[in-house]
């Protein structure tokens, strides 16, 4: 309760203010002064005061307005940039050009709250706050201890009065006061809480117990890195083991005798199929090797010729060599399917494969795909049939146990020789793109940017796709689609109609990785690039009829070769509209080679049954070896191979029959030593023994 005369005064504010105003007022009006009057001396006090150097412009001028367009482009950025388009082949003008500018930038060491480092310093600035309010609460604390011991000493009678049973509980009430006042306050620490909320097993200090000694095992030390993450995975594996090979223990104990007789009996019958499995792999290897034996036996005379037979007769002969019948090869299951395909494998060097189809269209079947070694000629080592015929295939480089093979059908298939079933592992189909024409050659290509195995193919549809091995897919991107040049016809509305090029063969340049050729059935040639899908490099008037094959030499980056059903095989420059070099056979080629060995040797075989072998550097005018090389007449040649290491050329006809020769010395011929001087070999040699023939064929045909 207040006293009278300190009563606070509960007048309301707005009505004191409202008072002075009117006294405020009537004090104006007792002074005799007006209000209007202040107003006016208020106004000039106000008035805006003009510079001496402002222009003085017209209501006109003043009202006129003037728009300015900001942009956020920066007037110092180039405007003239000018780079190099490879697809074009010109220089084009750039026109984004990047308009940020930087005025300011400056490197600064902020902190933000929500991370470890922010709450720490938080943390400290608590700390130090707490301390400071600790040092001051401690003076507070002796000044009111030393006022509380001065209002204790008259109490002190009275306590002694009291009961001496309450004096324990007081000196103990008294203790933890002063106690409690004596100690400042402790802050409470602030737990920090973990960014990523979660434990790492290998951070924790718990013990394993321990087994016996016959199955403890120190587990790795727990350091917190993820690499301990296996470590750990392996130690528990280790212990399941264990677990489990103490509970099989207890429930044999607690097994009756009849129980244990039956499980030693399944155990006797799991362990006799495993040994009966391990026995048939034995078994199959030693009846290989037994076989390759007997095979060995059987044909020694020809293993002894193709080991150590040279043709004594070559010295006699005028630079002409012969062939040397060795193996043949053939297959029941394939008797009357013509060989479409030959292909030597990088990797084992006696081990070849081998694809039959048909070439007759009215005659059209299934397919197979056959390997043979020259170890064995009697059976083939790998065997894979298909619903439509093969006719072509391809073995990769680096994985020599992949095989690519074109059907007849446009469909391509992929076979893998570590897999036991004789389905392919990759296949095309409609969806995913495959040919409408028969599919006539296919080959491997250098991994893409994924690097996913890629292979390329040629079809009678005039697309030339390249495909792509994803997991579980083939995918397709047709690189170009052929057109006959010249043969452009209007249709209906003015639409422009082209002629399909049926492609039957292609081969990609041992060096330019993006150039290849491609040959037709129209008898052109054209030198084609991975980069354009409309354009041709170079067109090349080749043959009269279909180009059978194509294929770049091995040494010259510039010269390649081409066969034809009008009898003839040319060589060429791929510089030079016209061919360097033109070979008439009297029969339909059906395939060329080049020797692995020289530059200038090559093969090639005929309809009529007899396979060619050139040498440019001895006969610059006819083969040096002209040869029948199958036992019928009408039993014709479609393709020849060398093989990469030894002196042996296979060669398949249409009954399905392949047949390995062997070259004689003159057809082999390697350079001759000379009195002092060491024999050069390599390719740099190879090369400029083509470039002397092609220099001498430019001079003749410039001076004609």
């Amino acid at each position: 309760m207040f006293p009278a005369s300190k009563m606070p005064n509960k007048q309301p504010p707005r009505k004191q203010s409202i008072n002075i105003g009117r006294g405020a007022r009537k004090r104006d009006e007792d002074s005799g002064t007006e209000v209007g009057e202040g107003a006016d001396e208020w106004a000039q006090s106000k008035a805006t005061v003009r510079p001496p150097d402002q222009l003085e412009l017209t209501d006109a001028e003043l009202k006129e307005e003037f728009t300015r367009i900001l942009t956020a482009n920066n007037p110092h950025a180039p405007q003239n940039i000018v780079r190099y388009s490879f697809k074009e082949g010109t220089y084009k003008f750039i026109g984004i050009v990047n308009q940020m500018a930087v005025h300011f930038s400056h490197v600064g060491n902020l902190i933000p709250r929500d991370s470890d480092e922010g709450r720490r310093q938080h943390y400290r600035d608590k700390l130090a706050a707490v301390s400071y309010q600790g040092s001051q609460e401690s003076t507070k604390v002796a000044i009111s201890e030393t006022e509380i011991l001065e209002e204790e000493e008259p109490k002190e009678a009275e306590t002694e009065a009291g009961s001496q049973t309450d004096m324990p509980a007081a000196e103990a009430a008294e203790k933890v006061t002063e106690e409690e006042l004596m100690t400042p306050k402790q802050p409470k620490e602030q737990k920090l809480t973990n960014q990523f909320n979660f434990s790492e097993r290998a951070s924790q200090t718990i013990n394993n117990p321990l087994r016996d000694r016959e199955c403890q095992m120190e587990p790795p030390p727990r350091t917190n890195f993820s690499a301990t993450a296996n470590q750990w995975e392996i130690y528990d594996a280790y212990v399941e083991e264990l677990e489990k090979q103490e509970k099989t223990k207890e429930k044999e104990k607690a097994k009756t005798p009849v129980a244990k007789k039956v499980g030693k009996i399944a155990m006797r019958k799991m362990a006799s199929i495993e040994s009966q499995s391990d026995d048939i792999t034995k078994v199959t290897q030693a009846a290989k090797i037994m076989e390759r034996m007997v095979n060995q036996n059987t044909f020694d005379d020809i293993a002894q010729d193709f080991k150590y037979y040279e043709d004594a007769a070559d010295e006699y002969r005028d630079q002409e060599g012969t062939l040397l019948p060795l193996w043949k090869f053939q297959n029941d299951k394939a008797k009357h399917l013509a060989v479409t395909a030959l292909c030597w494998n990088p990797k084992y060097k006696d081990l070849f494969a081998v694809g039959h189809g048909s070439y007759d269209f009215m005659k059209q079947s299934r397919g197979m795909l056959l390997f043979y070694s020259m170890k064995n000629p009697s059976f083939p080592e790998y065997s894979f049939s298909s619903e439509s015929g093969i006719m072509c295939l391809d073995i990769h480089v680096d994985h020599p146990y992949l095989v690519v093979v074109g059907h007849y059908d446009g469909n391509v298939a992929i076979y893998n020789l570590k897999k036991p079933h004789s389905q392919p592992s990759f296949r095309s189909s409609a969806k995913s793109g495959k040919h409408t024409d028969p599919v006539w050659q296919v080959r491997w290509q250098k991994d893409d940017m994924d690097n996913n195995l890629n292979f390329f193919s040629v079809s009678s549809d005039g697309r030339i796709v390249s495909w792509t091995l994803l997991k579980s897919e083939l995918v397709h991107t047709d690189v170009i689609k052929l057109k006959v040049e010249g043969s452009t016809t209007d249709g209906l509305n003015g639409l422009q109609l082209h002629t399909v090029g049926c492609g039957t063969a292609f081969d990609f340049h041992k060096e330019i990785d993006y150039m290849f050729l491609v040959g037709t059935e129209e008898g052109k040639i054209y030198k084609c690039s991975k980069s354009y899908s409309s354009k041709f490099l170079d067109t090349y008037d080749a043959h009269n009829m279909a180009v059978d094959a194509v294929s770049w030499n091995p040494y010259h980056s510039k010269v390649f070769m081409s066969c034809s059903s009008d009898w003839t095989v040319k060589i060429w420059d791929h510089t030079i509209k016209t061919p360097m070099f033109i070979y008439d056979l009297n029969s339909a080629v059906g395939d060329v080679a080049w020797a692995p060995y020289s530059s200038t040797v090559f093969a090639a075989v005929t309809t009529n049954g007899k396979a060619h072998v050139f040498d440019l550097s001895i006969n610059k005018y006819e083969a040096i070896c002209n040869q029948p090389v199958v036992a019928k007449k009408k039993n014709k040649i479609t393709h020849v191979q060398f093989n990469p290491v030894y002196p042996i050329i296979i060669v398949g006809d249409d009954r399905g029959h392949v047949t390995c020769l062997k070259l004689s010395p003159n057809l082999r011929k390697m350079p001759k030593e000379k009195k002092g001087q060491e024999v050069q070999k390599g390719p740099a040699v190879e090369i400029a023994k083509l470039d002397k023939l092609l220099n001498l064929v430019r001079e003749v045909k410039t001076k004609t």
